[in-house]
């Protein structure tokens, strides 16, 4: 089961009380509970700025996405729509994001990070900067300083159905570095 439900704000107790009860539903079942989540606050209590500004909960505060990831067996970070304007940028706030993650998810629960497999040119996502090979390149040296041997990791492409060839051709060799 994965749930994708957004906006969901740092803190709120009622997230935690859903994946709660259906924890209890899916693993009486046997079933995995997965989600997805917002990336974890660059800045300790910039959720709450954004909150007040934009009435949107963007980022979850470390301590909450902790709290989430121990209810699941899985979390997807949306590691996404950052609105950083260059590849180098973008690669330095995924490694960051990965690296938070990271350090307080359960070394049980499976960690994947998104990588934006879709085109899109706004205030919120950089077509040019936002790629699969410039995410990857983020993960890798995230994943580097929280822990490589870290077992239960990956990254999700988002979303599958809108990759390009180029977005595969980064992903295999950039990822599961096999021949392009």
């Amino acid at each position: 089961m994965h749930y994708d439900l957004e906006p969901v704000r740092s803190g709120s107790p009622g997230y935690l009380a859903l994946l709660d009860a259906t924890r209890a539903v899916t693993a009486a079942a046997a079933v995995p509970l997965s989600v997805s989540a917002p990336v974890i606050d660059p800045l300790p209590g910039l959720h709450s700025v954004g909150i007040a500004v934009a009435d949107h909960g963007k980022w979850w505060s470390q301590s909450y996405f902790a709290d989430v990831a121990r209810r699941v067996d899985q979390v997807a970070v949306m590691s996404y729509d950052t609105a950083m304007p260059t590849g180098a940028l973008y690669s330095g706030y995924v490694a960051q994001q990965t690296e938070l993650a990271a350090q307080v998810t359960p070394a049980e629960v499976d960690l994947l990070m998104g990588a934006p497999a879709f085109w899109a040119d706004d205030p919120g996502h950089h077509g040019a900067a936002e790629t699969v090979a410039a995410a990857v390149r983020g993960i890798r040296l995230g994943l580097t300083r929280a822990g490589p041997e870290r077992v239960n990791f990956g990254v999700a492409l988002y979303v599958d159905f809108a990759a390009t060839p180029q977005d595969w051709t980064d992903y295999r060799r950039d990822w599961c570095r096999l021949p392009s």
